[in-house]
């Protein structure tokens, strides 16, 4: 999974935007479940990267 750039939210529509978003809740609910159940993530840090594109994505949709 690609994280965006600020640029790239910039340059997508809302339906791209609303079908990235649905991508990387999934992937963040996956990765949260790897934590819960202490088995060992492959990219421990990708958890607040996703949160943080999160963050952006909502950002955009609400201006």
């Amino acid at each position: 999974m690609v994280i965006l750039r600020n640029k790239d939210i910039k340059n997508m529509s809302k339906e791209e935007l609303d079908k990235k978003l649905k991508e990387l809740n999934l992937e963040l609910m996956k990765m949260s479940a790897q934590r819960a159940t202490h088995t060992t993530p492959t990219n421990p840090g990708k958890i607040k990267e996703i949160k943080k594109t999160i963050a952006k994505i909502f950002t955009k949709l609400n201006k």
